[in-house]
């Protein structure tokens, strides 16, 4: 498996534990049962997992507002040309 692709997927997956584990906190103070150890647990997984991420290659841009934005742009010109 390429090292490019494989290491962001850890650090997806180390994000999502890491929210599933501040929801637990959550649950557990609606529980009045308040449990940390969750919400301390949850912030260190979202931290590696932000750090595993950081590596990944940004997406090309799709051009969904490709449209917005050249109209933008002709608004920005005849503006500048009053």
């Amino acid at each position: 498996m390429d090292e490019e692709g494989f290491t962001p997927r850890i650090g997806t997956f180390f994000i999502i534990l890491g929210i599933g584990s501040v929801l637990l906190f959550i649950i557990s103070d609606i529980a009045k049962s308040i449990a940390f150890n969750y919400f301390f647990i949850g912030l260190l997984l979202i931290g590696i997992g932000i750090f595993f991420r950081r590596k990944a290659a940004k997406p090309p841009p799709s051009g969904r507002f490709s449209g917005l934005k050249k109209l933008n742009r002709k608004d920005k010109e005849e503006d500048e040309e009053d």
